[in-house]
């Protein structure tokens, strides 16, 4: 149901709101690439200085806009339950092809606490879930028993595994195989992933470099395992500088190099420094990226 590259959407910002322009532009890239499908409102595109009205206008504007040319996975996670199964509704309603739910944070609920919230979900509302498992992020870190109990609830196919544990997959992959589809949420990691079973990844760095990342995957699916490999070296130092700061500061400033949208970012989140501006171009420009290339003046 889900394998391939999807894209960690920034939500671009212009004086304070949404650019929807700059949004819309972004959207055309993806589905140019050939990706497999767009994830909007996770945690790159900013959903926790989201309102809630805005949370629910992108997911909306993005499956208007896609019209179903390739899938839209909505970010529906919550710390509450209750407001995770009216964004998934939402999501649903809205067209969408999954929700991406994220292990709550802040609350630090137990393993038991984990299955009750999935599942509850899950049966909640017939959309897919991906559940997402980022304990950088949420304090919070579910296990592989955990992941493989919740792979017998009807309507979890997959997860989002962001930890870059490759035994931890390996070990999903082997107990679940077929039931649960494996997500990676690491872009420095994606290639070594597939080798271990994954199918695919939630990716950052597609938001500025779609086709590189997607040569990775085309190229692990026709087998030629070199090739993989090469396009894989090729994106490191951009995997890498991407996270030079906290993820989506330093996608956001390469985004508005390319031209595809401002730098502008929400507090408590600041603009990249200018120091990391200048590795993070070193990498773009490394792999030839520029706002004439994909159309956009910058």
């Amino acid at each position: 149901m889900f394998k391939g590259v999807y894209t960690a959407l920034i939500t671009p910002f212009k004086e304070g709101g949404i650019d929807w322009d700059a949004l819309g532009r972004l959207l055309e890239d993806q589905v140019a690439a050939g990706i497999a499908g767009v994830v909007p409102c996770g945690t790159t595109g900013e959903s926790a200085t989201l309102s809630h009205d805005e949370h629910r206008s992108v997911i909306r504007f993005c499956v208007e806009r896609i019209r179903k040319r390739i899938q839209v996975i909505a970010g529906t996670g919550s710390n509450a339950t209750r407001e995770s199964i009216e964004l998934t509704r939402f999501a649903r309603d809205a067209g969408a092809d999954g929700a991406l739910v994220i292990t709550p944070y802040y609350n630090k609920p137990g393993q038991e606490g984990l299955v009750r919230h999935y599942t509850q979900i899950a049966e909640a509302v017939d959309l897919p879930v991906i559940l997402y498992n980022v304990p950088g992020r949420t304090a919070v870190d579910m296990t592989a028993d955990t992941v493989i109990r919740l792979a017998r609830v009807k309507g979890i196919v997959a997860i989002k595994e962001a930890t870059g544990n490759m035994e931890r997959a390996a070990v999903i992959h082997q107990r679940c195989g077929s039931r649960m589809a494996l997500i990676s949420g690491d872009d420095a990691t994606f290639l070594p992933f597939l080798a271990v079973g994954g199918q695919g990844v939630i990716s950052v760095s597609a938001n500025i470099a779609p086709r590189h990342v997607n040569g990775v995957w085309l190229a692990w699916q026709q087998g030629d395992t070199v090739l993989a490999r090469k396009r894989h070296e090729e994106l490191l130092d951009l995997n890498r500088y991407l996270f030079c700061e906290t993820n989506p500061i330093p996608v956001k400033a390469a985004a508005a190099m390319l031209g595809i949208c401002s730098p502008e970012i929400r507090l408590p989140l600041t603009e990249l420094s200018s120091e990391h501006r200048q590795i993070v171009r070193g990498a773009m420009d490394a792999l030839g990226l520029s706002g004439a290339q994909r159309g956009h003046q910058g």
